[in-house]
């Protein structure tokens, strides 16, 4: 438990605890061990995830005003010009770019590199950690497989549909409800919309990917739409829809049985796929190394395999520092 702040002492207790996890996850000052923490304190009844929710939409009601919250002589301190210039140390510069984060107006901070789960992810109703799989029952004839490191969010069903928003990671879907009621998947800005299907919906980044491996997918996204078949897959960003492509099934559901499969796939693509898996990050350093192609079959919950074999097919140099951090040149 975090220490509340006695500006909100009107509020309940609960409440001022919410508002105060609030105000430390976009500190600037959040590390891992708090993202856990607060991980920990928000699963511990249902009263206390109804109380991280509403201050969470009261954070987002506020802005980029909201930084003015988090501590009550900020706005002095940004009236104050004459200051010396403070040593920049790794602290700063997450917390710089978690401000930066608020201060352009972003509701839910994403944490800088990924290092531990955002505001948004923290307050999904289903998560997986790193390296965790599960699989869920979403309403009648709806299966839903989560991959490592991914929120679902329930969303209010209408007249015509079931919601869900996929927040972060990847899902495998399983739809057998003959025709009835479709299930509406939002991610990344778009939309996939199926009955009967066994599909897959992944996030990269800013940008969303529907894989079909059986039945019909309408993918929705500015306007536009899309419908893909069998093996087929399409990916969205902020300038719309993609082109149809064909996918390998085989490498495309992979991940459900623990496998990672690499086929002639450059090494870049290789350790941004493992490091989903694991704690910390691998940074590729050199171009020339992460053009390298990649061919191979590894288990998820042994993915550090990866690391030896690159070292001893390309001759690649590690640096390991804290945080499970390495460095490939």
């Amino acid at each position: 438990m975090i220490e509340s702040d006695s500006q909100h002492a009107e509020l309940a207790p609960l409440d001022r605890e919410a508002h105060a996890w609030v105000r430390r996850l976009t500190s600037g000052d959040a590390t891992k061990a708090d993202a856990e923490a607060f991980a920990h304190w928000r699963d511990s009844s249902a009263a206390h995830k109804a109380a991280f929710a509403d201050a969470s939409r009261l954070w987002k009601a506020f802005g980029p005003a909201g930084q003015r919250l988090r501590t009550p002589d900020a706005a002095i301190a940004e009236e104050t010009t004459s200051r010396p210039a403070p040593n920049v140390n790794r602290r700063m510069v997450l917390g710089g770019a978690i401000a930066a984060s608020v201060a352009a107006g972003a509701a839910i901070v994403r944490p800088p590199l990924d290092l531990w789960p955002s505001l948004s992810e923290l307050t999904a109703d289903y998560r997986t950690a790193i390296g965790e799989q599960r699989r869920i029952a979403v309403g009648s004839g709806v299966s839903i497989a989560m991959n490592t490191q991914t929120s679902i969010a329930l969303r209010p069903t209408t007249i015509d549909a079931d919601r869900i928003e996929l927040i972060a990671g990847e899902a495998a879907i399983t739809l057998e409800r003959n025709g009835s009621r479709p299930l509406v998947v939002q991610a990344a800005g778009g939309t996939a919309i199926a009955s009967n299907a066994n599909f897959g919906v992944r996030l990269n980044g800013r940008a969303g990917l529907v894989t079909c491996l059986d039945g019909e997918i309408r993918v929705q996204c500015l306007g536009r739409e899309a419908v893909i078949g069998r093996q087929q897959r399409i990916v969205y960003d902020e300038r719309g829809l993609g082109d149809v492509v064909r996918i390998d099934p085989v490498l495309a559901s992979a991940w459900q049985d623990g496998l990672l499969i690499f086929r002639s796939t450059p090494l870049a693509e290789v350790i941004e796929e493992i490091n989903r898996y694991r704690s910390g990050r691998i940074f590729v350093l050199s171009a020339e190394l992460g053009r390298r192609p990649v061919n191979g079959r590894f288990r998820v919950d042994r993915t550090d395999d990866v690391l030896v074999q690159i070292q001893q097919a390309f001759g690649a140099r590690q640096r390991t520092l804290p945080g499970g951090i390495v460095l490939l040149s």
